[in-house]
C-alpha cells in the first residue's frame, strides 16, 4: 500500500508538470527527474526496509511459532499427563465408587433391619403407653396422684421417640400404680360431691376396687361411694346413698372403729349399678294403665291365699292320732265317748264326717257309706272356696301382662311414626310400659300359681284324709259288729 502511494504522487508530479508551461518543463526536467529518481530511491530503499522488515517480522514470526510450538508440545504432553493421571484417578474413584455402593447397601440392609427393630420397639412402647393410659384411666388413683398422664402424653400423641428416659418413667409410672393399687389408704384428697362442687374430703381407697368418702358435721356429715370418672380423672360422690348399714361400716372404718370395710369388687359396675336402679315404685308408674289391674288381681289374690292360710291351719288335724283313738274306744264299745269326743271338734272336717259315721252306726253298711260321702261332699266346696278364683286370677295376670306389652309395643311404633328412630328415648316409654306389665304380670302369676298348687294339695290331703278315715271307721263298725 505505501509503494502505490508513493507512485500515485510521481505520476501526479507529472501529470502537474504536464500542464504547466513548456519551458518550464524543460527547465524543470532535470529536477523532475531527479527529484524522481531521489524519490525512487527512497521509494526502493523503503521497500528493502520494508521487506527487510517484513523478513524479521516473519524470521520472528516464525520463531515464535516454532516457540509456541514447543509450549504447545510440552503443553499437549502435560495434558495426556493430566489426562493419564485423570484417568488413572477415574479408575480409582469408580472402584471406590463400586466399595461405596456394596457398602451403601450393606449399610441398607442393616439400617432396614435396624429401623424394623427400631419400628417394632416403638410400637411395643405405643402399645404400653396405651396400656399404661388406659390403666390409669381406669384407677381410683388417677385423681389421687396427679402429673402421671402428662409423661406419656408426647409417647402417645406420637411427638416424641419413645427414649430410654420415657421407658424407665413408664417402668416407674406401673410400679407406682402396682403398689398404690394393692394398698388400702385414707387421705384427704379431691372429691365432686353430690351438689357438683369440688370439695377435699376424707377418701378411703381400697386398691383400685372401692372408694368412699366421710364428710365432716360442718360439711353435711355424708358418708357414701365413690366412683372415678376417666374423662376428668376426678372422684365422683353417687348420686344415692349407700344403705345406713352400708355407710356405718364405712364410717367405723374410716374412723379406725372397726376392722370390716365393704367392698366392690366390680370396680365400680356394682356402684354404678346401683345408681342407675329404678325402684319398684318407679317401674310401676311407668307401666301404663294395665298395672292397676295387675295389681289388682295380686291383692286379691294375696287376701285369698291368707284367708285359705288361716282355714285350712284350722280345719288341719293329725287324723292318725284322732283315728287311732276312735278304734280304740270303738274297740271297747264306747261310742259315747267317740262322739264326745269327736263333738269336740266338729267344726273340722275329719272329725265331722267320723262324727256322722258313729251316728250311723246302726245302719247297714251301704247306708253308712253314703252318709259318709254325704258329709264328705258337704264338706269339700267349703274346703275348695275360693281356690278356683286363685286359679283364674292366676291365668288373667299374664294374659294382662301380655296386654300390656301390646299396647306398650303399639305406643312404640306410634313414636316411630311421627318422630322416626333418631331419638331411642322417645321409644323407651312405650317398651318400658311392655315390659313392665310384662314383668308384673308373671311376677304376680307365678306366685298366685305356687300358692293355688300348695293350697290345693293341702284340699286334697284333707279330703284324701275324710275319705280314708270314712273306711276305716265303717270297717271298725262292722268288725265290732260281727263279733257281737
Amino acid at each position: 500500500m505505501k509503494s502505490f502511494s508513493l507512485y500515485l504522487r510521481f505520476f501526479l508530479c507529472l501529470l502537474i508538470l504536464l500542464c504547466s508551461d513548456v519551458s518550464a518543463f524543460a527547465e524543470d526536467m532535470r529536477e523532475i527527474a531527479m527529484q524522481a529518481e531521489k524519490m525512487r530511491k527512497e521509494v526502493l530503499e523503503k521497500a528493502i526496509l520494508e521487506e527487510e522488515m517484513a523478513g524479521k517480522e516473519a524470521a520472528e514470526s516464525l520463531e515464535k511459532i516454532f516457540s509456541d510450538k514447543k509450549v504447545l508440545a510440552q503443553a499437549i504432553l502435560q495434558i495426556k499427563a493430566e489426562n493419564r493421571a485423570t484417568k488413572k484417578a477415574n479408575d480409582d474413584l469408580e472402584k471406590e465408587n463400586k466399595r461405596l455402593v456394596r457398602l451403601e447397601e450393606e449399610l441398607a440392609e442393616k439400617f432396614s433391619g435396624m429401623d424394623a427393630m427400631a419400628r417394632e420397639l416403638t410400637g411395643f412402647a405405643l402399645i404400653a403407653a396405651k396400656d399404661l393410659d388406659a390403666l390409669l384411666r381406669q384407677s381410683l388413683q388417677f385423681s389421687m396422684v396427679s402429673g402421671r398422664a402428662e409423661k406419656i402424653t408426647p409417647i402417645l400423641n406420637k411427638s416424641k421417640f419413645p427414649g430410654m428416659n420415657d421407658i424407665r418413667a413408664m417402668i416407674d409410672i406401673f410400679f407406682e400404680e402396682m403398689k398404690r393399687s394393692g394398698e388400702v389408704r385414707i387421705e384427704d384428697g379431691p372429691m365432686i360431691d353430690r351438689a357438683g362442687k369440688e370439695i377435699t374430703s376424707k377418701i378411703l381407697t381400697i386398691g383400685n376396687f372401692t372408694a368412699a368418702y366421710h364428710l365432716p358435721d360442718e360439711m353435711g356429715k355424708e358418708t357414701g361411694f365413690l366412683i372415678s370418672s376417666d374423662k376428668s380423672s376426678r372422684l365422683f360422690a353417687l348420686s344415692r346413698f349407700p344403705a345406713s348399714s352400708v355407710a356405718k361400716k364405712l364410717r367405723r372404718y374410716m374412723k379406725g372403729e372397726s376392722d370390716e370395710a365393704p367392698i366392690d369388687i366390680s370396680r365400680g359396675a356394682a356402684l354404678r349399678l346401683l345408681t342407675h336402679r329404678v325402684s319398684l315404685k318407679e317401674q310401676i308408674q311407668s307401666g301404663g294403665p294395665i298395672v292397676w289391674p295387675i295389681l289388682g288381681i295380686g291383692i286379691a289374690a294375696l287376701l285369698i291365699i291368707i284367708e285359705r292360710f288361716i282355714f285350712l291351719r284350722k280345719v288341719n288335724i293329725n287324723a292318725d292320732k284322732m283315728m287311732n283313738r276312735v278304734h280304740e274306744l270303738g274297740a271297747q264299745q264306747k261310742w259315747d265317748d267317740c262322739v264326745n269326743l269327736c263333738e269336740k271338734q266338729k267344726t273340722r272336717p275329719v272329725p265331722k264326717v267320723l262324727l256322722a259315721g258313729i251316728n250311723a252306726r246302726t245302719l247297714s253298711r251301704e247306708d253308712m257309706e253314703n252318709v259318709l260321702q254325704e258329709t264328705i261332699l258337704r264338706e269339700i266346696p267349703r274346703l275348695e272356696k275360693f281356690l278356683s278364683t286363685l286359679g283364674m286370677l292366676a291365668a288373667i295376670a299374664p294374659l294382662l301382662g301380655l296386654l300390656g306389652t301390646v299396647t306398650g309395643m303399639i305406643n312404640t311404633f306410634h313414636v316411630i311414626t311421627f318422630y322416626g328412630t333418631g331419638d331411642p328415648k322417645m321409644m323407651s316409654g312405650g317398651i318400658s310400659e311392655a315390659l313392665t306389665t310384662t314383668m308384673l304380670g308373671l311376677g304376680v302369676a307365678i306366685p298366685i300359681m305356687l300358692f293355688y298348687t300348695f293350697l290345693s294339695r293341702n284340699v286334697e290331703n284333707i279330703i284324701s284324709q275324710m275319705e280314708e278315715k270314712g273306711v276305716a271307721l265303717a270297717n271298725i263298725v262292722f268288725k265290732e259288729r260281727g263279733t257281737l
